[in-house]
């Protein structure tokens, strides 16, 4: 049985929650450069939590599934300054494509993930690629290792650091993506 009745609820708690939970972690980065936008950053989506910690009220834009899971994250999300294209490979991913690669042409900078919305977990699925080639922009990856969390039982093994816990934040370069060329599949390349 779904507990459709505590929906509102977590949508009105979850959000402070997480965000006094998040000001007590403690992130080390390395690798991080100052990359100039646009490029998109992509991370695993059971490592969400941290890394919207980490870049809050940097202005990034979020590519958001349409499913009523995202509606949480868009709520957290849109309190730490972010803005958000809604739509992935199950519900609006043609929307939400060119909204990202709009956002792209635009000058910003993008996070995504590429396992989301449904998975399989951390196997990159084809979005953020496909975005990069048509906005041609890096991409920059982002991995987060969490010292102490708990783990959900969803599909991504959702991480959620614990009080005061030591977050690990490594970046390597910037993975330069090659255009689309006409006539070709997204992937592929002329030699």
């Amino acid at each position: 049985m779904k507990l459709r009745w505590a929906e509102p609820i977590a949508r009105s708690l979850g959000p402070p929650l997480i965000k006094t939970l998040a000001a007590t972690w403690r992130f080390r980065v390395t690798g991080r450069e100052e990359w100039k936008p646009p490029f998109i950053f992509v991370l695993w989506h059971s490592r969400i939590l941290p890394l919207l910690a980490l870049y809050k009220g940097e202005g990034l834009v979020l590519l958001i599934s349409r499913h009523r899971d995202g509606e949480y994250l868009a709520d957290l999300s849109e309190s730490w300054g972010y803005s958000s294209v809604r739509g992935s490979t199950q519900r609006g991913g043609e929307a939400g494509l060119l909204g990202i690669v709009r956002a792209l042409q635009g000058g910003a900078r993008v996070a995504m993930t590429p396992d989301g919305p449904r998975g399989p977990r951390e196997r990159v699925q084809p979005g953020a690629i496909a975005a990069a080639q048509h906005a041609g922009v890096p991409i920059v990856a982002a991995g987060a290792r969490v010292a102490s969390a708990w783990y959900l039982r969803s599909w991504d093994r959702m991480c959620i650091p614990k009080p005061f816990a030591a977050i690990d934040v490594r970046f390597p370069a910037a993975i330069q993506i090659g255009p689309v060329q006409a006539g070709l599949p997204t992937g592929y390349h002329r030699s």
